[in-house]
């Protein structure tokens, strides 16, 4: 049992643990640069092996000695393993890197307008000021929580920070009314980009003043009280999923699954990439994929990248060159160009999910991406291209989805169709109907396996709080089982509303800072972009006529100048 000694009632083990291996940590250092380097590995190996030494510091490690520092590791080693990642999040580890995003004037407005975060905390600051320079490790305590793909709770705070003694940032501290240092402001990351904050309009104001968060405590209280959360500093991964949000009672929450869409279709790629899946037999259906992509993506920087994917495929995967081996062979520069292409720009994938995060690690995730990638291209596509892009997403699965038993689920009921498809109303609830009997098929083996995700089981979709509509009054429970009769036109309409127009909503944020589409317009985009092809042959056609055209008149004119000069040469002799 440990003493109580070691205990007092106000420190907490995990918070003994911590401090002993700073402790620990910086004796160590000092032992590094106090004895000379030849000998300084010697003398920390006698010091806590207990062994007799010659040498001038002989009294720091006698027996005794030695035993007691013994102690302290062993100590130190209790129960410390499972809170390593509260002793991360350490304040004044020297060790660890800034999580916290620096902005300047050119790139703040940019990164804040594409941050997925549902909302964003900038510090003010200025480098000469000690207060901020004290300040700095609470802030990047919180900022640990939620920053970056090794965070605790990733996606949902975005915490940044702005150096106002810098004078290319004047104007933009300007333009919050940054009248001290440091001054904390919260509020969507939209709202920052888009506009200003000042003292006055606090109250009428989407960007709100933090007035309490001197300490690292004090901030995420001030955080969970605006939030109604429970983040706690000593979270760990997937052990405070209370604070997320279930999407079967939030229908506006499927706008932020954009972001999983496109790291979902990274993803993806990422493996046909790396596992070399591109094969002769298989490149057909790639293309036909692509094209989809090119056209119906609801993210337009998924569209972009696929697009310059399509344009140089046969530069980077000839149909004469599909072998592994002859893969192999290529010239370095094309093959570091393909392991280093991202297909939805460079900043994705992020490595953490938002809309399609599960509460335990190995649930939901890109399967989910994936759902919402298909049902969303099902929803965009117009009549006439349904059938083709029934086989393209039928075959896509078939011969790059890595999961052998789900591919082959899937396949079975794309074989299952005989009759084509003429509609996107058709296709779109067949895709609908298929998820559903895929849910109906994991809900059972999850009871039995005991795998469910507790905070998002498998359902049936949509569930009646986001569609009562959706559920025609026959509906009812036999044998303990709900028996659904579908409202089919109605279930039509909420497919186009949540994957369609909700689901796009955001892309606008997401558009390049040289000016970008509205949700509106980026639709309208999408269906006219599968005419693309035949619109630009036509026009190819019709510019090289015009082009020949014009060739064979100046090639004339030239004759012809050439004609009557030499008929003036000939009267001037």
């Amino acid at each position: 049992m440990i003493s109580p000694f070691f205990f007092p009632e106000n420190l907490s083990e995990h918070r003994f643990c911590l401090n002993f291996k700073r402790f620990i940590r910086g004796s160590e250092r000092l032992i590094y640069q106090i004895v000379p380097s030849n000998t300084s590995k010697l003398f920390v190996s006698l010091l806590f092996s207990g062994q007799k030494s010659s040498d001038p510091f002989t009294f720091y490690h006698s027996s005794s000695m030695s035993r007691l520092i013994l102690l302290f590791l062993l100590l130190a080693s209790f129960d410390c393993a499972h809170s390593s990642r509260s002793v991360l999040r350490a304040v004044n580890d020297p060790d660890l890197p800034d999580v916290a995003v620096d902005l300047n004037s050119s790139t703040f407005d940019r990164v804040l307008k594409e941050s997925p975060a549902s909302f964003a905390i900038v510090e003010f600051f200025a480098h000469w000021c000690p207060a901020c320079r004290n300040y700095k490790p609470q802030y990047e305590t919180v900022a640990r929580l939620f920053n970056g793909p090794d965070s605790v709770h990733p996606g949902i705070i975005l915490m940044a920070r702005v150096d106002c003694a810098l004078t290319t940032n004047t104007e933009l501290c300007n333009r919050f009314s940054v009248r001290h240092y440091p001054m904390l402001l919260w509020g969507g990351p939209s709202k920052f980009a888009a506009g200003g904050w000042e003292p006055k309009e606090d109250k009428k104001s989407e960007i709100l003043y933090i007035d309490d968060g001197r300490t690292s405590e004090r901030l995420l209280n001030w955080i969970n009280k605006q939030m109604g959360s429970s983040f706690s500093l000593d979270d760990e991964q997937y052990e405070n999923e209370d604070n997320l949000r279930v999407n079967a009672s939030d229908p506006v929450q499927i706008a932020r699954a954009v972001y999983d869409v496109e790291e979902a279709t990274a993803n993806a790629f990422s493996i046909i990439l790396e596992t070399k899946m591109i094969k002769y037999e298989t490149r057909a259906s790639l293309l036909k994929f692509l094209q989809l992509l090119v056209a119906h993506h609801p993210s337009k920087r998924c569209r972009k990248g696929s697009a310059e994917m399509l344009v140089n495929f046969d530069e980077f995967w000839p149909s004469n060159l599909l072998s592994v081996t002859q893969q192999e062979a290529f010239p370095s520069p094309e093959k570091d160009m393909i392991k280093s292409f991202r297909i939805c720009g460079k900043d994705v994938p992020r490595g953490y999910w938002i809309f399609c995060r599960g509460s335990k690690n190995d649930t939901r995730g890109f399967s989910c991406g994936l759902w919402v990638l298909l049902h969303s291209l099902s929803v965009r596509i117009e009549d006439g291209e349904s059938h083709l892009t029934f086989t393209s997403i039928c075959e896509f699965v078939h011969n790059f989805f890595i999961c052998e038993e789900c591919r082959q689920h899937f396949y079975k009921m794309c074989s299952s169709v005989s009759v084509p498809f003429n509609s996107t109303r058709d296709f779109a609830l067949w895709l609908w109907a298929t998820h559903n009997e895929v849910n109906k098929r994991l809900m059972k083996e999850e009871a039995e396996l005991k795998t469910v995700d507790p905070k998002f089981p498998k359902m049936i979709w949509p569930p009646k709080q986001l569609c009562p509509s959706c559920y025609l009054p026959s509906t009812k429970k036999i044998s303990g089982s709900l028996r659904i009769d579908w409202d089919r036109d109605q279930v039509f309409k909420f497919l186009v509303s949540y994957y369609g127009k909700t689901l796009v909503s955001k892309t606008k944020d997401l558009s390049d800072s040289t000016g970008g589409e509205t949700a509106a317009e980026d639709i309208a985009a999408s269906t006219r972009a599968m005419v693309v092809p035949l619109g630009a042959a036509l026009a190819i056609a019709v510019a090289s006529c015009a082009f020949g055209a014009l060739a064979c008149f100046w090639r004339s004119q030239q004759k012809n100048r050439k004609y009557l000069h030499h008929i003036h040469s000939l009267k001037n002799i």
